[in-house]
């Protein structure tokens, strides 16, 4: 629907944005955050004019409120809108609008915004969204050439605006094994920028950039965030301008050359995400709400699985690995998932990858008798591919070495001796989906693991050299796209070196993200806290592995191991052929645990206490009408203070009477002496929860105790 007004109110899951459309100006966010209710006319007016500064004889001094898409020649000399020209010219585009409507849907509401530069024929369409079911804001930008000159295109940059009390910047970084650690600074003036440039997010990818009151935590302090819906190069940016203005950008990082618009040629932005909330778990609840009403959603209870790789890593046959599945179905395990080393010639990961054909020396009859004995168990089959990678010693790179990239100086260097495979070519592409989805109608996959272990680097198409990132990272998604429209309930999981590509871009077509490769309950605890931001517990795979974590070589019981594998979507990495009886019992009542138990994990809201003492987290799920929760108390080294005292359990209805009582799913107790009120229980109301609380028991390092939570 056309609009006739300079304002426009965009409402929806509990969010409000204000957008001023005056002076043929592209559209500037007066307020995103909190709902305003229903607003007159009058009243966006006066919005309009009481959030306006004073602004004195320059417009570069007072350049405020900022488009989404700032300008040069509005006067702003920040993080560019757009970058890019045609040989030397049309560098500094006039956007003016020339059009506006709002729509609604069953989604959310929608505001379309289209601009034109006459003398640049430049043509742009902003789409600013308020989803529904989320709260969510999201925004893109499509950028169409309508003259002959090829216009190349270097940047397109949007920015969400946050208000001047978000004085306190979050963001994450990592590496293998130890991904999604929190680090945080002032707002100051100039700009906080954390880029991805290996083709993927990577491990040390922020995920989030949050801005928030200073002090802000999981329950408390109003936060606003960003997030890009993309799976390969991108920037997100914190900027702070001497004139107080506060942004949070996103955009897809382009390589030279990599997007050169001929006449009517237009491009598409990936989408940037924005999330506010009081504390982190409201910001982090908006993210889940959305993936919860994605179609690409798992429907039905997450099938614990059973995964091969850190039990039998590249030693596999038939023998082995029926007996394998076997004791996993004995244990309760509902999905059988074998890892890499199922392909022909491959005995280690210096060669085969790409070859994508069953090994015959290993398996004469081929993977079918395998999959066969894990339906008869009632279990799904599972199988590990890297779809996009290559060895240099495979029968793919000999027969096709122009399919590696290749950016004029031969493949470049390896990484875990891979090179990446150019899907940018048909053929190349043809060639892994027609073995892959060969394979998943023959053996009937239920689910792929799916991994991405190499960064691109100069990842040039042959034979011009020029660069395919963005082109490989469109093709992964066609890909994916392709083999659920083959193979309708297949589930994909996205594992990229472990955590390594987790974005809204991927999880539109996968139902599984892997937060690390690193199963030490110790650093668990804290990657799937914090990848907790975005992916709700059922879409991160969480793993009981060896009692000692073959990443960190710590070891811990299987009590602890359980408890913090229980809470996203479980599975069991541990070599079941050589675990005793004692071991395989206790893992059969953590799965049967997870069971009871998983309908509220996988669609109740995420917590996290806010606790002054750094050796303890208290976290939990509370169901969506708070009549249950299961909390977990962890302890992570020794504590300051001894004991950790008091603390309240957040998330209950302040006016419902609960019961609480700790929980050992496979048997035992707490040594030593506790307080009284574990031996029985406690029955209270959730007001009393939140704002007495319990008083903790006195644990070691890296043990914990979970308590269950049910409404009276």
């Amino acid at each position: 629907m056309p609009i006739d007004s300079d304002h426009v109110h965009l409402r929806a899951g509990g969010t409000s944005v204000v957008v001023l459309l005056d002076r043929s100006r592209l559209p500037r966010i007066l307020h995103w955050g909190e709902d305003l209710g229903e607003l007159s006319a009058e009243a966006l007016q006066q919005i309009a004019a009481t959030t306006q500064p004073a602004v004195g004889d320059s417009a570069v001094t007072y350049p405020q409120p900022v488009p989404v898409l700032g300008q040069l020649h509005e006067g702003w000399l920040g993080r560019p809108g757009l970058v890019g020209d045609s040989g030397g010219r049309r560098w500094a585009p006039e956007f003016l609008t020339t059009g506006a409507q709002v729509s609604t849907s069953d989604e959310g509401v929608a505001l379309t915004v289209d601009a034109h530069d006459d003398a640049y024929g430049l043509s742009l369409t902003l789409e600013l969204e308020v989803l529904q079911a989320s709260g969510l804001v999201r925004q893109r930008a499509r950028l169409r050439n309508d003259r002959p000159d090829a216009f190349r295109l270097d940047a397109l940059e949007l920015a969400l605006p946050v208000p001047a009390d978000a004085d306190e910047l979050l963001d994450l970084t990592g590496r293998w094994s130890l991904e999604r650690v929190p680090q945080r600074r002032a707002f100051d003036v100039g700009e906080w920028v954390r880029a991805s440039r290996g083709g993927k997010p990577g491990l040390e990818h922020t995920m989030l950039l949050v801005a928030g009151q200073p002090g802000f935590g999981f329950r408390s302090g109003r936060v606003w965030a960003t997030h890009l819906a993309w799976s390969g190069n991108q920037t997100l940016a914190a900027e702070r301008t001497p004139a107080n203005i506060r942004r949070l950008s996103a955009l897809e990082g382009l390589a030279a050359a990599e997007v050169e618009l001929g006449q009517g040629e237009e491009h598409v932005t990936p989408w940037q995400f924005g999330s506010w909330g009081d504390g982190l778990d409201a910001l982090a609840a908006r993210f889940h709400r959305h993936l919860r009403a994605s179609p690409a959603h798992p429907v039905g209870p997450r099938p614990v699985l059973v995964n091969t790789w850190e039990a039998v890593y590249f030693e596999q046959d038939l023998d082995t690995l029926v007996r394998f599945a076997e004791e996993s179905a004995a244990i309760g395990a509902e999905r059988f998932v074998v890892d890499d080393g199922w392909f022909v010639a491959r005995r280690d990961d210096t060669s085969s990858l790409g070859d994508w054909v069953v090994d015959p020396e290993r398996w004469p009859g081929g993977l079918k008798p395998l999959a066969d004995r894990v339906h008869e168990l009632g279990m799904d089959f599972g199988l590990w591919f890297e779809p996009e990678m290559v060895n240099l010693d495979s029968r793919l790179a000999e027969q096709h070495p122009e399919w590696v990239f290749d950016a004029g100086h031969g493949p470049g260097l390896p990484s875990r001796h891979q090179h990446v495979l150019d899907l940018g070519h048909p053929e190349a592409y043809d060639h892994v989906l027609e073995r892959m989805s060969g394979l998943i109608d023959e053996l009937g996959i239920a689910y792929v693991k799916w991994d991405h272990n190499r960064y691109l680097l100069d990842a040039g198409h042959t034979p011009s050299g020029r660069p395919g990132l963005r082109a490989q990272t469109l093709a992964a998604y066609r890909l994916m796209d392709e083999l659920h429209r083959r193979h309708p309930g297949l589930e994909i999981e996205s594992c990229a070196s472990g955590g390594g590509r987790i974005d809204l871009g991927v999880l539109e077509r996968t139902q599984r993200v892997w937060p690390s490769d690193c199963n030490d309950p110790h650093e668990r605890l804290e990657i799937q806290r914090w990848t907790a931001l975005l992916v709700p517990p059922e879409l991160q795979g969480t793993h009981i592995g060896a009692e000692e974590s073959h990443t960190t070589h710590r070891s811990h019981p299987l009590s602890y191991r359980g408890e913090k594998a229980i809470w996203g979507h479980l599975g069991i990495e541990i070599d079941l052929l050589m675990a005793d009886d004692a071991t395989k019992r206790e893992l059969a009542s953590w799965i049967a645990f997870h069971k009871e138990h998983r309908e509220l994990l996988h669609s109740g809201a995420r917590v996290n206490a806010d606790l002054t003492e750094a050796a303890a987290r208290l976290e939990g799920v509370v169901a969506a009408d708070g009549g249950e929760a299961l909390f977990a108390f962890s302890v992570t080294e020794r504590p300051r203070t001894w004991p950790v005292g008091r603390l309240g359990l957040p998330g209950l209805d302040d006016e419902r009477q609960y019961a609480v009582r700790a929980v050992f799913p496979a048997g035992g107790a707490l040594s030593g002496a506790q307080p009284p009120w574990l031996a029985d229980g406690a029955l209270l109301p959730g007001r009393v929860l939140r704002l007495v609380g319990l008083e903790m028991p006195s644990l070691d390092p890296d043990r914990s105790l979970l308590l269950h939570v049910r409404a009276i």
